[in-house]
C-alpha cells in the first residue's frame, strides 16, 4: 500500500530535526572550550534571571502565606496601619461588638509593647561579674529586644510548640529565638523591662513565668517575642489602658461581606481584608523590589543575548568553509539554518538546566542578606519559587536562544558557496 505524501512529511521533518540536533551536538563537542564557556555563561545569567523572577512576586506570595497561616481574614485598626502610638481605644467594647456579629467567626485584640532583656551570658545578667566591675563587651551586645504581645479574646495568634498557653497575669509563651537568647525553658522565669509609654522610657523589670515555646508568624529578624493575656501588659505597665493596636477577625463566610458588616457596626475603625492589605503593599511597599527585578531581568537577558550571539557568530565564522562544503554536497539552506538554531538551543538548554540549582543557592544567600534590613519578619522570604516562575524562566531563555541565533542564521543563509570554497582553497 502506498503512503500518502501527508503521512511521509512528518517523519522526514522529525528525521531532519533529529539530524540537525545531532549535528549541532557534534559541533559543540568538537570545540569543548567554547561550548563550556557558553554553557557556564548562560548558567550564570540564567541563575540571576531565575532569582529576579522569584523576587518580582516573592514578597507578595510570602506575605499572603503568612497572613493565611494566622487564620484571620479581617484586620481592624484605628489608623489603618499597625503603628504604635495610634491605638484603638475602648478595645473591650469594640471586640465585644465585632465578635457578636453573625458573619464573624472569632475575634482577637492585640496590643504590642517593646521591652528589653539581658542575655543569660551577658555581663548585665551576671551579678557577680557586675559587682567585680567586669563589664567586658558592654551592655548592648547582651541586650535582647523583645516584643510583648498582649491578647484579649478566645483564640491566640501564635502556635504553641512546647508547653502550654499562658493563663495568668504573669505567664507568657516565648518564641524560639527569645528562648535561645534568654536560655528560658517552660517553667522558668524571665525578667523583661517594658517600654510602655515611649520607646525611650524603660519601666522597672517585671518577672514573668514561661509556660511554653511558641511560633509567632510576624516575629522580626533579630527580635524575640513573648505573648500572654492583656493582663500581662496591664500589670507590667501599671494599670489597665483598654487599648489595642489591632483587632483580628475570622470570617464565617465571604471576607468582603464580613468586612462590610464590621464597618457598619464600628464606623470609627478602619477595616481591611487580607487581600486589601496585600493590594496596598503591592502598590506601595513592594514596588521597589519589583522595579529592581524588572531592571535586572532586562539587563540579564540582554547580556545573555550578546553572549550567545557572539559565541554562535564566532563558531559560524570558523566553520564557513565546512558549511559551504556541506551546501555543495547537497545540504539545503534550511538544514544549515536548523543546525545553527539547534546549537543555540543546546547551549541555552544546558546552561538553563544548570542555572536552576545555582539560582536556588544564590537565592538563599541573597535572602539572608536582605533579611538584615530592619522590620522584616523572620518568616518572610524575598525569593519564592512558583511553578509559573519555572515556565517563564524557560520561555525567556528559549526566546533569547532564538533571537541570539538570528544573526548567525542570516550569515549561513546568505553564504556564497562558490566564493567561500574558492577563498578556502586559496587561503
Amino acid at each position: 500500500m502506498k503512503r500518502c505524501p501527508s503521512e511521509a512529511k512528518p517523519s522526514r521533518s522529525l528525521f531532519r530535526g533529529g539530524a540537525s540536533l545531532a549535528f549541532a551536538w557534534r559541533s559543540l563537542v568538537r570545540q569543548p572550550a567554547r561550548a563550556t564557556l557558553g554553557v557556564l555563561g548562560v548558567a550564570a545569567v540564567g541563575a540571576l534571571l531565575f532569582d529576579m523572577l522569584m523576587l518580582s512576586n516573592g514578597l507578595i506570595v510570602s506575605m499572603r502565606d503568612m497572613l493565611d497561616r494566622t487564620g484571620f481574614d479581617i484586620r481592624i485598626s484605628a489608623s489603618g496601619e499597625l503603628q504604635r502610638g495610634q491605638r484603638l481605644t475602648n478595645a473591650t467594647a469594640a471586640l465585644r461588638t465585632i465578635g457578636s456579629l453573625p458573619s464573624v467567626g472569632t475575634a482577637l485584640a492585640i496590643r504590642f509593647v517593646e521591652a528589653e532583656a539581658d542575655r543569660r551570658d551577658s555581663p548585665a545578667s551576671d551579678p557577680t561579674r557586675v559587682a567585680n566591675g567586669d563589664t567586658t563587651g558592654g551592655t548592648e551586645p547582651g541586650t535582647v529586644v523583645v516584643a510583648i504581645q498582649g491578647v484579649m479574646g478566645t483564640t491566640r495568634p501564635w502556635t504553641v510548640l512546647e508547653g502550654r498557653d499562658p493563663r495568668g497575669p504573669n505567664e507568657v509563651v516565648v518564641s524560639q529565638a527569645l528562648a535561645a537568647a534568654l536560655r528560658a525553658a517552660p517553667g522558668e522565669e524571665i525578667a523583661l523591662r517594658p517600654r510602655c509609654l515611649s520607646g525611650q522610657e524603660v519601666s522597672p523589670p517585671t518577672r514573668l513565668q514561661v509556660t511554653g515555646v511558641a511560633e509567632f508568624p510576624f516575629e522580626l529578624v533579630g527580635e524575640g517575642t513573648a505573648g500572654g493575656t492583656m493582663a500581662v501588659l496591664d500589670a507590667a505597665c501599671g494599670g489597665s489602658r483598654d487599648e489595642a493596636d489591632i483587632i483580628l477577625a475570622s470570617a464565617a463566610g465571604e471576607p468582603d461581606v464580613t468586612a462590610a458588616a464590621v464597618r457598619a457596626a464600628e464606623p470609627r475603625l478602619t477595616v481591611a481584608t487580607n487581600e486589601q492589605v496585600l493590594g496596598r503593599l503591592q502598590r506601595n511597599g513592594f514596588t521597589y523590589f519589583r522595579q529592581i527585578s524588572t531592571v535586572l531581568t532586562t539587563v540579564t537577558l540582554g547580556f545573555a543575548l550578546l553572549l550567545i550571539t557572539v559565541l554562535l557568530t564566532v563558531s559560524v565564522n570558523q566553520r564557513l568553509g565546512e558549511i559551504a562544503a556541506l551546501r555543495a554536497l547537497g545540504f539545503s539552506r534550511g538544514r544549515v539554518v536548523a543546525d545553527v538554531l539547534c546549537e543555540s538551543l543546546l547551549i541555552v538548554g544546558l546552561g538553563g538546566l544548570l542555572s536552576l540549582p545555582l539560582g536556588a543557592m544564590l537565592a538563599q544567600g541573597l535572602d539572608a542578606i536582605l533579611k538584615t534590613m530592619p522590620g522584616i519578619p523572620a518568616a518572610m522570604y524575598f525569593f519564592v519559587f512558583e511553578p509559573a516562575t519555572l515556565g517563564l524562566h524557560a520561555t525567556l531563555l528559549g526566546l533569547t536562544a532564538v533571537v541570539a541565533a538570528l544573526y548567525p542564521i542570516q550569515v549561513v543563509a546568505r553564504l556564497p558557496i562558490a566564493a567561500t570554497l574558492r577563498n578556502e582553497v586559496l587561503s
